[in-house]
């Protein structure tokens, strides 16, 4: 079937859901997604690419963005500014791929409002205990830096409840297909689909 227009989906979850992992195996299973790329005003790190990893800016320049309306959302982070940029969400829509956004709850509280049409997916581990195990097993963070992740975590959770769907990632590839079959029943909704299939019939 034809599709003119793709989809958003607004993924979140905390630090240690492992969201990467579960993107990365969805992206070999389907073709049709795009991976949202944000704007930042940090600088790059070694071996980042302008456009690739992230669209970098100067503040002034995303303080411009924004006066313009120019970002689907935008939030301040540990000093630095990120947003993810509308105009090409909107290409790739249009292109009828669908686009993927990774982002944090207060972002995708923001393209929510703004994008009710939009698939909102909350992924997390099976409990906090097990996300906590998994920080820790990271083996790179300080302790500090761990309490504030879970403590943030804790307050993610709390906002699980304003997504569509809820994904918990006990296993990558099961994540995955949950993910692919949420994506697909997102394409299935009737008012998707309604123009196609009702094109040349005479109306009752």
């Amino acid at each position: 079937m034809k599709r003119e227009r793709g989809i958003l989906i607004v993924l979140s979850g905390p630090s240690g859901a492992g969201k990467s992992t579960v993107i990365s195996a969805l992206l070999k299973c389907r073709d049709d997604i795009r991976f949202s790329v944000s704007a930042t005003t940090r600088q790059p790190r070694p071996g980042e690419v302008d456009g690739k990893d992230y669209f970098f800016r100067s503040r002034d320049e995303f303080m411009r963005m924004i006066g313009q309306g120019a970002f689907l959302e935008h939030a301040e982070y540990v000093g630095n500014h990120y947003g993810t940029p509308a105009a090409p969400v909107e290409e790739d829509l249009n292109a009828g791929f669908n686009v993927l956004l990774d982002i944090e709850v207060q972002g995708a509280a923001q393209v929510m409002k703004k994008r009710p049409d939009a698939v909102s997916v909350f992924l997390c581990p099976p409990s906090l205990t097990e996300l906590e195990r998994r920080l820790r097993g990271r083996g790179t963070d300080p302790e500090e830096k761990i309490k504030c992740r879970l403590e943030t975590a804790r307050e993610e959770y709390k906002m699980a409840g304003n997504y569509t769907y809820i994904v918990v990632n006990d296993d990558a590839q099961t994540a995955a297909a949950e993910l692919d079959a949420i994506i697909t029943a997102g394409l299935c909704r009737s008012e998707l689909r309604l123009g196609t299939i009702l094109e040349g019939v005479k109306p009752l």
